[in-house]
């Protein structure tokens, strides 16, 4: 695994909530260009999977990639139901027949429960602090019941898979994303989803923005 280091201009696009904390990119396969991709955010909450889907599709149509959202290739299947290996390989050859080439797929994989101080402090000077004015700093910890607040961290993975005719679905890309604290759905997943475009397009495994195409989907 690597740690993709973004440049400076792509911290400022997000904030805190989200953050890539690892990736991995197949070494065979330098670049490329999806062209028709089955976009899974694998969660039974509706709204998120409708906006997650909906979102990624529309950013991907921008760059000149044709997308679907798994809802409305399966309807509800992958929420109601639970797929045999017989039957993935069934999906799979359905896929290639209609044309697929790619599938990104995204799920969360574990949850923490995490504490943090509600205060921010100062950190500059660190060197030079007198201990009466680190104690008066942080004497909240015996006496503030409210010094912490507790808030949780979802760890996500997104996968991009290469539907190859005659091979072995490969695996060409995967990210860890963190979420800390979703309380705002919509705002929490427009945000990932710009973040998940930003990885995948410094990878060089979308393309870039064509104007005339997002002018259009904009409209």
């Amino acid at each position: 695994m690597k740690l993709v280091l973004f440049s400076i201009v792509g911290f400022i696009l997000f904030s805190c909530s989200t953050e890539l904390v690892d990736s991995w990119k197949n070494p065979e396969i330098p670049s490329y260009q999806p062209h028709k991709v089955l976009v899974i955010g694998m969660t039974s909450n509706v709204e998120a999977r409708h906006q997650f889907e909906t979102g990624l599709k529309e950013k991907l149509e921008m760059r000149a990639s044709q997308a679907v959202s798994s809802q409305d290739f399966f309807s509800s299947m992958l929420l109601d139901e639970t797929f045999s290996e017989y039957q993935m390989d069934n999906l799979e050859d359905t896929l290639l027949a209609e044309g697929f080439d790619s599938v990104l797929f995204t799920k969360v994989i574990g949850v923490e429960d995490k504490i943090r101080y509600k205060k921010e402090y100062d950190g500059d000077a660190e060197t030079y602090k007198k201990f009466k004015d680190e104690y008066l700093m942080y004497q909240d910890l015996y006496y503030n019941p409210e010094y912490y607040e507790d808030y949780r961290l979802y760890h996500t993975e997104t996968e991009m898979y290469c539907l190859c005719p005659d091979q072995a679905r490969q695996l060409i890309w995967k990210g860890y994303i963190d979420i800390t604290d979703p309380h705002n759905v919509k705002d929490i997943v427009d945000e990932y989803v710009k973040l998940l475009v930003f990885a995948l397009e410094e990878e060089q495994l979308i393309g870039p923005i064509q104007p005339e195409i997002a002018t259009d989907i904009e409209l």
